[in-house]
């Protein structure tokens, strides 16, 4: 009888180490930071992305073990389908129902979403059939990661549009579209001489356009795996210090370049082209809501149009003002003499003569990063994510470097593995996602807890 009842809690442990569950909350950070990365919040298309990533995760997993069976029976013979656990077959057709469950749900969040997905699960198989042996494996690592995260990308502005055509006919509706990160932005009308108004609807970016934004996140979470992907090539024989200090120093590279100097979202003014004045500091406007705006205020053909209207025109066409309002060649500061016109400081926002006889008197600098970090909530956040992602994957490294042997080179690779976290949510968190990057660094405990039962290698 307790044979009996042992049996299938053994058989689902079997393949629970055969799918490394505890592995997977590695994964969801990955849709969750490219619909952060576009501007999303999480949604229904999110949702979706994140149930085909565990899929097609799980797939690979399942046809890893199947592909190297043989190699496993040697080096491995702990393994499920060595030791005879779980059969051969049923690993290959447990990979085969998963990619196929994956590529389903993917198809629900949209044609774009299913075509990222399609690029992924072709990636997975590629590399475990064939590529993980070659030269071209971290890089095909590498690819898979990063489109798993323009996926979640992809399915959060697919489900954005989508909402927003299924709204649009609906009068007075006063909620707001899935995975909208900001307010929304509502059609408004043109007021002309002819007939009627034109109607100005916002631009959507959909599909695999609208998810351009999300590649630089991409691009540092798969040159993470591709590190991680290069250390676990060793991890069965050790015997390798330059690669774990080679990926120690890439590890650097990336967390500095996670707090480097942030730049504008897509759609956005970067700072510093322009000195902005303190009514200004914030987001960008949207353009057409700036557009709506000078529209509204009265300028048109055939009438004058006020100074409001002239600044709301010049924000629709992009034209950044001085602090104080002027344009180029007027006067900044209250009292001062404008620059002449076809001087070199007239056409320098920002710069203005104190009055006659006085010198000029350049723009405020910009504030310093430090001092712009202390001051935002989400700069301080982003800073102590990156921190955890490097506490999390530097010490194994070094470790691996100085002792290469197997033990400590597979911890080092667990160690890449559950940084993973921590940089997708500082990847959240940089992209002004700071409640999405802490509820992806919630998962760090779980994935810790888990991983004390189920190995990750």
């Amino acid at each position: 009888m307790g044979s009996g009842r042992g049996a299938p809690r053994q058989r689902l442990r079997a393949w629970a180490e055969l799918l490394r569950v505890s592995a997977l909350f590695s994964v969801p950070g990955d849709a969750l930071a490219g619909a952060a990365a576009v501007g999303r919040r999480p949604g229904r298309g999110t949702a979706l992305a994140i149930g085909a990533s565990l899929c097609l995760y799980e797939a690979g997993m399942a046809l890893n073990d199947w592909a190297d069976r043989d190699e496993d029976a040697v080096d491995r013979p702990h393994r499920p389908i060595p030791s005879g656990r779980i059969s051969p077959a049923a690993a290959l057709g447990a990979a085969g129902v998963l990619t196929a469950a994956g590529l389903a749900l993917a198809a629900r969040a949209g044609r774009p979403a299913l075509t990222v997905a399609t690029g992924l699960a072709a990636t997975v198989w590629a590399y475990d059939l064939h590529l993980k042996h070659t030269k071209a494996g971290p890089a095909a690592m590498a690819a898979a990661r990063s489109l798993d995260l323009l996926l979640g990308a992809t399915a959060a502005v697919t489900a954005t549009g989508t909402a927003r055509r299924t709204s649009a006919g609906a009068a007075g509706g006063g909620s707001r579209p899935d995975n909208v990160a900001g307010p929304r932005t509502a059609a408004r009308a043109l007021r002309t001489p002819g007939p009627g108004p034109v109607i100005l609807p916002p631009p959507t970016r959909g599909g695999l356009t609208g998810a351009l934004p999300a590649l630089p996140a991409a691009l540092v979470l798969g040159a993470h795996t591709y590190g991680v992907t290069a250390v676990s090539r060793h991890e069965t024989q050790g015997g390798s210090t330059g690669t774990p200090l080679a990926v120690l120093a890439t590890t650097t590279a990336l967390a500095a370049a996670v707090l480097g100097e942030w730049r504008g979202r897509w759609g956005q003014r970067p700072e510093g082209l322009a000195t902005r004045g303190p009514a200004s500091v914030g987001p960008a406007p949207h353009p057409e809501a700036s557009f709506a705006r000078a529209a509204d205020s009265g300028a048109g053909p055939g009438r004058a149009a006020p100074l409001e209207g002239i600044l709301g025109w010049a924000a629709a066409l992009g034209v950044t003002s001085q602090p104080g309002g002027g344009f180029p060649g007027q006067s900044a500061v209250p009292g001062a003499t404008p620059q002449p016109e076809g001087t070199l400081r007239s056409g320098l926002p920002g710069w203005a003569q104190a009055g006659p006889g006085g010198g000029a008197v350049p723009a405020p600098r910009p504030e310093s990063l430090l001092g712009r970090t202390v001051a935002d909530p989400t700069r301080l956040l982003t800073l102590a994510l990156t921190g955890a992602y490097l506490r999390t994957a530097a010490p194994p490294l070094l470790h691996a470097a100085l002792n290469p042997s197997p033990p400590l080179t597979q911890r080092a690779v667990g160690g890449g593995i559950r940084a993973m976290i921590p940089l997708q949510a500082a990847l959240a968190a940089r992209a002004g996602s700071p409640v999405t990057g802490l509820a992806v660094m919630g998962l760090v405990p779980l994935a810790r807890s888990l991983a004390r039962k189920v190995s990750l290698t």
